[in-house]
Formats: C-alpha cells, sequence, structure tokens
C-alpha cells in the first residue's frame, strides 16, 4: 500500500502540466482535472482503510527518515486528504459548469484547471508530509495557486484583495520559515517524528518560543483571532468556486498544522488556557461581524472565522473527547460551509447580487436552491440530529469533563456562537428566500452540474450525520494514536530513537484511554 501514499500529490501535479499544454482545448482539461481528482479521491478512500491498521510511510527518493523527506499517513492525515479531495471533486465540477452559464469575468480560463489541480497537490502534500520544511513547501504551492485564483478576471476588487491575501500569506511564510531556522539550529532536524523526541529536551525557554512563533504562523493561515482581519476582505470577492474551496480547505490546512504541532511537537498544553482564550474570542468577534452583514458572502466569510474557534477548542480541551471533536467538526464544516459557498454561488447566479436587501422571492423561483440552503445553514447552526450539532456535543462533553471555570465559559460562547448563527442563517435564509422583492428574477433552469454538485456537498454532509457513529469511532481512534505519539514516531523510525515514557508527558498512554 505504501504504492499509493504520494499518488494524491502526484497525479494533480501530473495532470496539471498535461493541462497547461492543452491550454486551447478547456473541455479536454476539465475532463483531465475531473479524471484525476477522481482517481485521487479513490486513492484517499483506499487509504483510509489501510490506515486504520497502523500508519503508512513513504521514503521519498529512498533517503530513509530523519535525512530523508518521509510521507505519512495516519488516520488524521487520511481523514483530511479523502474529504479535501472530495469537496475540491465537487467544486471543480461546479466551476466547470458555471465558466458556462457565466461566459464573462466569471468563466474559468485556461490557467484555471491547472492552478486548481496545483492547489489540490498543495492541499494533499500538506496533510501527509512528516517533515516541517516540506508542510512549508505545501503552504507555498498553496500561497501561488491561491493567488492566482484568488485574482482570476482581473478586476480591480480581486486584485485589491489578492494583494493583501499574498502580504498576509507572506508575512506568515516567514514567520514559518525563520520558526524552522530555528528549530533546525536548536534540534539538528525538522522531521516531525524526530522533532517530537527532541524538542521536549530542549530548555523550556526554547521551547516556548519555537511554539509560539510555529502557532502564530499557522494561527495567521487559519484565520483565528486576531491574525484573522484579511479574511473577510479577501475571500467575498473571488469567484463563488474559489471561494468555496479557500473556505472550506485552506483555513482547514492551517488547523490541521495546528493540531499536528500541538499534539505531537509540544504535548503537555502548556499553551492550552491560551488556546481556550483565543477559541472564545474567535468564535464570539467572528459570529458578530457575521450578524452585522447584509450580503450573503461575507456573513458566510465571519461564520467561517467564528467556527473556526470550535477548532481550537477541541484542541486546547488536552483530552481525547476534545481531539476528536476538533477532528470531527472540521470534517463538518469542510463540507457544511463549502455547500453554503456553492449555494451562495447559485443565488448570485439567479439573482445577479448576493446582497440580503436586493433579494427575495428565491423561494418562489428555486425552491430547490432554497431547500439546499437551508439544510446546510441549520448543519452549520447545528440543529440536531445534523454534523454540527453531533460536533458541538462532543466539544460541550470535553469541557464539562475538564470542569475548570474557562472551559465551562467556553460552553456558554460557544451556545452563545451556536444561537447566533443560527439567527444570522435564518435571518439570510428569509430576506434571500422568503421576502418579497420588488423585482423577483425570473424562473430559469440553473445549470445542472452547478446545483448537482452544490446539491452533492449538502447530501454529503447529511450522509456524515447518517454514518456519524463510525466516523466518530474512526475520529476517536485517531485522537487516541495522536495524543499516545508512538505510532507515529515507530512507523516513521523504527530502528532509530524513541522517547523514553513520553518524558514524563502528562498525556502518556496510560491517560490516553480516558
Amino acid at each position: 500500500m505504501t504504492w499509493l501514499a504520494p499518488l494524491p500529490v502526484i497525479i494533480p501535479l501530473l495532470a496539471a502540466g498535461l493541462a497547461v499544454a492543452l491550454g486551447r482545448r478547456p473541455n479536454l482539461q476539465r475532463l483531465i482535472a475531473r479524471a484525476a481528482l477522481t482517481a485521487s479521491l479513490a486513492v484517499a478512500v483506499v487509504l483510509i482503510i489501510a490506515v486504520d491498521k497502523a500508519p503508512i510511510v513513504v521514503e521519498v527518493g529512498g533517503w530513509a527518515a530523519p535525512i530523508g523527506i518521509a510521507l505519512v499517513i495516519d488516520r488524521l492525515s487520511a481523514l483530511m486528504l479523502a474529504i479535501s479531495v472530495a469537496v475540491t471533486l465537487a467544486v471543480l465540477v461546479y466551476s466547470g459548469a458555471q465558466g458556462v452559464a457565466d461566459k464573462g469575468e466569471g468563466a474559468p480560463v485556461s490557467v484555471y484547471y491547472p492552478t486548481f489541480l496545483v492547489l489540490s497537490a498543495g492541499v494533499s502534500n500538506a496533510f501527509i508530509t512528516g517533515d516541517l520544511f516540506n508542510l512549508y513547501v505545501g503552504f507555498e504551492i498553496l500561497l501561488a495557486s491561491s493567488f492566482v485564483l484568488i485574482t482570476l478576471g482581473g478586476t480591480r476588487d480581486r486584485i485589491r484583495a489578492g494583494t493583501i491575501y499574498v502580504i498576509v500569506s507572506v508575512l506568515s511564510s516567514l514567520i514559518f520559515l525563520t520558526a524552522l531556522a530555528l528549530v533546525y539550529a536548536a534540534t539538528g532536524t525538522v522531521n516531525m517524528a524526530q522533532l517530537a523526541i527532541r524538542l521536549p529536551q530542549l530548555d523550556g525557554g526554547v521551547q516556548l518560543v519555537l511554539h509560539v512563533m510555529l502557532l502564530i504562523a499557522f494561527g495567521i493561515k487559519a484565520a483565528v483571532f486576531p491574525l484573522s482581519a484579511w479574511l473577510p476582505d479577501s475571500y467575498p470577492t473571488a469567484p463563488a468556486p474559489v471561494t468555496a474551496v479557500f473556505a472550506g480547505l485552506l483555513t482547514k490546512v492551517g488547523v490541521y498544522a495546528i493540531i499536528r504541532t500541538e499534539v505531537l511537537l509540544f504535548p503537555g498544553g502548556r499553551l492550552d488556557t491560551v488556546l481556550m482564550w483565543v477559541a472564545l474570542v474567535t468564535m464570539v468577534v467572528g459570529i458578530l461581524g457575521a450578524v452585522a452583514q447584509d450580503d450573503i458572502k461575507r456573513m458566510l466569510s465571519f461564520t467561517l472565522l467564528s467556527h473556526i474557534g470550535f477548532m481550537v477548542w477541541g484542541v486546547a480541551m488536552s483530552s481525547n473527547m476534545g481531539l476528536s471533536a476538533a477532528i470531527f467538526y472540521v470534517v463538518h464544516h469542510i463540507t457544511a460551509q463549502t455547500a453554503l459557498f456553492l449555494v451562495a454561488g447559485l443565488i448570485e447566479n439567479l439573482g445577479g447580487t448576493t446582497s440580503l436587501t436586493r433579494l427575495g422571492s428565491l423561494a418562489r423561483v428555486a425552491p430547490v436552491l432554497a431547500i439546499m440552503f437551508f439544510i446546510a445553514a441549520m448543519n452549520l447552526a447545528g440543529i440536531p440530529p445534523m454534523t454540527g450539532f453531533l460536533g458541538k456535543v462532543g466539544l460541550l462533553q470535553a469541557a464539562s469533563d475538564s470542569g475548570s471555570t474557562l472551559a465551562w465559559t467556553l460552553v456558554a460562547g460557544g451556545l452563545v456562537t451556536s444561537l447566533l448563527t443560527l439567527y444570522a442563517m435564518t435571518k439570510a435564509w428569509n430576506m434571500a428566500f422568503w421576502q418579497e422583492a420588488e423585482n423577483p428574477p425570473a424562473p430559469r433552469r440553473l445549470p445542472r452540474s452547478m446545483v448537482g454538485a452544490a446539491g452533492g456537498l449538502v447530501a454529503m454532509s447529511l450522509a456524515l450525520a447518517a454514518v456519524a457513529g463510525p466516523l466518530i469511532a474512526y475520529t476517536d481512534r485517531a485522537a487516541r494514536d495522536l495524543r499516545v505519539r508512538t505510532p507515529y514516531i515507530e512507523a516513521v523510525l523504527p530502528d532509530g530513537e524513541h522517547p523514553p515514557v513520553l518524558y514524563n508527558d502528562p498525556w502518556g498512554v496510560d491517560d490516553a484511554s480516558d
């Protein structure tokens, strides 16, 4: 099975090169892109099953870790890989149809499909790498491809938003690169399995500096407060498919990096209190921003910020249940948030705008669209029995098990955020679909592929709720192994150094069964 591990990176990159060569054949580009992502999705599904027994490790170029670059797929990375490729494929199908529908600035140009495939390869590389420098490379691939996508059409607003996005991303990359240099200087390695052994041996002050620098770099990419001011102005101006894939995936790569480094490299919860406060403020500030918006895309951008706080909350709990709930919530949010942005694109296609003050009567014009938005919105708000509700229940239980005052404060903040999310979503649905418009759009058939892709993601979010039992059991096993750390370390360094009793780590093996 090891030969399968690099394919989610290799297949899109090869397909991107072929798509560039076929720049004047958009239909062939689209076919190649869809085939490549379909093949990557099939590989990712196989990997989810395979790594449930043991992590899969591939030594790139035959150079053994820690000298060479290792690709490591465990339960967490396999799950993130599968859900990300599935969502990317749905957005790709949607975007091809939008190009046919728009015939204007929103239409994909010849560089769109190659860039989209490179973006998918960068996301996959970030999820499966076992090396901090290769993680940095993955982020840079994302930066280069996302700048092209966010400025498609070359309008003034998109160039301005893209410039802000790139400046912030470059700043984050510089912090990450500086942290990498310091990590290597202090430990002599950037292999994450070896870092898990050597970092706890460093002076506490040095550990803290490295920990904070990495957390800031990943916090900017994940858009946690107060490092999130760039996002609401950057995402809404891009074409709907680009906004959808950015909202669904790019911030989650930052969240994934936080989970991986917090649990594997810096166990013990030294900054848990800080992360709890960050989670609380991110949730509350983000949702207050969403409530104040009268544009669907901007409202969804603020809800995106808000719900990143739920994921950080789970990481900060320092327990199996909290970490499992965080992983489950990431999976939920990728599907629900992407579906909402795709439906917002359909609303814009039908009504000519995403301004809630100018929309109305869409329930009569497009009842299927109204149903799709309602289901995805209620899922995001956490209405039972959907995945948003199940993820929040796990977080609430983890916080109640902690019993600290700050944990209960997070519970209160999470409940308030959920209620305000419900209010914002209900207001948006009422204004766009239920209220009477002065000049309602004429009924017309939306492109089937666009409706099918958006509806497919909505159906996928419902399917995840239907299989929530096995999925939560999988995330529980992923959280257990992440916190024990030894399965990951021994898979990468089977004949190398190993941590003696995890250096008295309070997240030791005995605690991992809680």
